[in-house]
């Protein structure tokens, strides 16, 4: 097994429908020890996002509001985050506050004032808009509250429960190797087939061997086409991984697959968990290694 670094920067972007419980959300998140800004102008996170980096450990835990402010905030707002998808120090996490419409209504009224949105109209009005507007960011929400039934209290209290942890989510990359001839693996996320690549059982020494062995490795490794495929992989995996994470999977199974599960997967699924160690936590698991003793069944 093998273990990468552990992401413990916490960020969270508080959104959503105006009078679903914002204000409560970032008080709830200093109570917790958040550095909070409310209403962040989207244009300024990339900038604040410079200055947590640089901070250390001193802007660890960070929570912002930002409010709807026409189309605009969403142009920024979607480019930010696309940028924080390609960092591996920080993944945000948005926490979207929602509530019925007749809710909000009720609460505009009680507290008389105007939604944002309909100025010298009815509150239903700019409610129905923003609803609108705001529909693709609450799909890329993690974490979606309805307050409709919610006291302040209650909503304090759930923020507390699901943030209080001072670690960011777990996320983690399982790699494992795998022979076709034995079936393919029921809990693979991903499945890359590379009997394609030149095969050590046909080098009559090594067939008893497996990817584990230095000798073996270095054959699999060594040629053209194995490095092209790594290339490509490893592209694509740098892409792909930060999106599952982002979007609150707990892991990630890549399943690397040869004839047998003895050789070239093996190696393979090695050099990709040693390759991502130093970005996500990483694990390296063999299935079918051991199912060849005495055989001599192609690899």
């Amino acid at each position: 097994m093998s273990t990468g670094a552990v992401n413990d920067t916490q960020l969270v972007i508080i959104t959503g429908m105006s009078g679903a419980g914002k204000t409560v959300a970032i008080q709830s998140f200093e109570d917790l020890g958040f550095f909070c800004v409310d209403n962040l102008p989207p244009t300024l996170l990339p900038k604040f996002l410079e200055l947590m980096k640089e901070s250390g450990n001193k802007m660890n835990k960070v929570a912002l509001v930002m409010d709807l402010r026409g189309r605009e905030f969403f142009d920024h707002l979607f480019k930010a985050l696309d940028d924080l998808a390609e960092t591996s120090w920080v993944s945000p996490r948005i926490l979207f506050l929602d509530a019925d419409d007749s809710v909000l209504v009720r609460r505009y009224k009680e507290t008389r004032r105007t939604h944002p949105l309909a100025p010298s109209g009815l509150p239903l009005e700019g409610i129905k808009l923003e609803r609108s507007l705001l529909e693709e960011l609450k799909g890329r929400a993690q974490t979606i509250y309805n307050t409709s039934t919610f006291k302040p209290r209650e909503l304090r209290e759930k923020i507390l429960t699901e943030f209080s942890n001072n670690k960011a989510p777990m996320f983690a990359v399982n790699v494992m190797s795998f022979g076709f001839k034995h079936g393919l693996p029921i809990d693979a996320d991903l499945v890359f087939d590379v009997r394609f690549l030149p095969n050590p059982h046909y080098v009559e020494h090594m067939r008893p061997k497996t990817g584990l062995d230095e000798e073996v490795s270095g054959y699999v490794l060594k040629w053209n086409e194995t490095n092209k495929f790594l290339e490509k992989v490893t592209d694509l995996l740098s892409f792909m991984l930060p999106q599952y994470k982002r979007e609150g999977k707990a892991q990630v199974v890549i399943a690397i697959g040869c004839t047998g599960g003895q050789h070239r997967s093996v190696a393979l699924a090695e050099y990709l968990a040693n390759y991502f160690k130093k970005d996500f936590i990483t694990h390296v698991t063999h299935r079918d290694i051991e199912k060849r003793k005495g055989q001599h069944d192609a690899k």
